[in-house]
């Protein structure tokens, strides 16, 4: 049982640090990345979906996306969703692809984008720690209800703590990294 509970936390916190991964990926750098358009979603024939699943994105220089709609006549519609997305940019299409040119960063704007970050990195600490009560409750329980020795579940609420801090350490690392490519010029 105490071994399911710490199995259950770093469970949680692998979960955490995916969510983060995946909430920083679209958050813009310097650099083009298809992950910024992971949010945008174009009513296709009545459905909202996300514009991977329905043109080519490339990105045939560090500044510059493109994207080729299998359907032709989606060029306007995933346009428009670009434009009123709160991505700031600003495509243009030739009637087939779409091209969509990543202006500079000006450092005010790199500034809030690390807050952004930052933001998020937070809220991934929440989930860790909500991660943490949950394994000392269930620990507390195992205990209450005879299933483990009081020194079992003492050992097993340290060995809680140190998967936390690993698992917050990792979040600083990837939080640093991301504030590392936002600030890059």
């Amino acid at each position: 049982m105490i071994n399911e509970a710490l199995e259950d936390l770093k469970t949680g916190i692998g979960k955490s640090h995916e969510a983060l991964k995946r909430e920083l990926a679209k958050i813009r750098t310097g650099r083009a990345s298809a992950d910024i358009l992971d949010s945008i979603r174009v009513d296709y024939y009545g459905t909202p979906t996300p514009i991977n699943q329905m043109a080519n994105i490339a990105i045939p220089e560090p500044r510059m996306l493109t994207i080729k709609p299998w359907d032709k006549s989606q060029v306007a519609p995933i346009e428009k969703a670009i434009m009123i997305s709160d991505l700031g940019l600003n495509p243009s299409n030739d009637g087939e692809l779409i091209r969509l040119p990543m202006p500079m960063l000006t450092e005010e704007r790199r500034k809030k984008l690390v807050k952004v970050a930052r933001k998020v990195s937070e809220d991934c600490k929440v989930s860790i720690r909500q991660a943490r009560h949950d394994a000392k409750d269930l620990l507390d329980a195992i205990q209450k209800d005879g299933e483990a020795s009081e020194d079992d579940c003492d050992r097993a609420r340290k060995k809680v703590e140190e998967i936390v801090q690993a698992g917050q350490a990792k979040t600083d690392e990837i939080v640093a990294n991301k504030e590392k490519d936002i600030l890059e010029i």
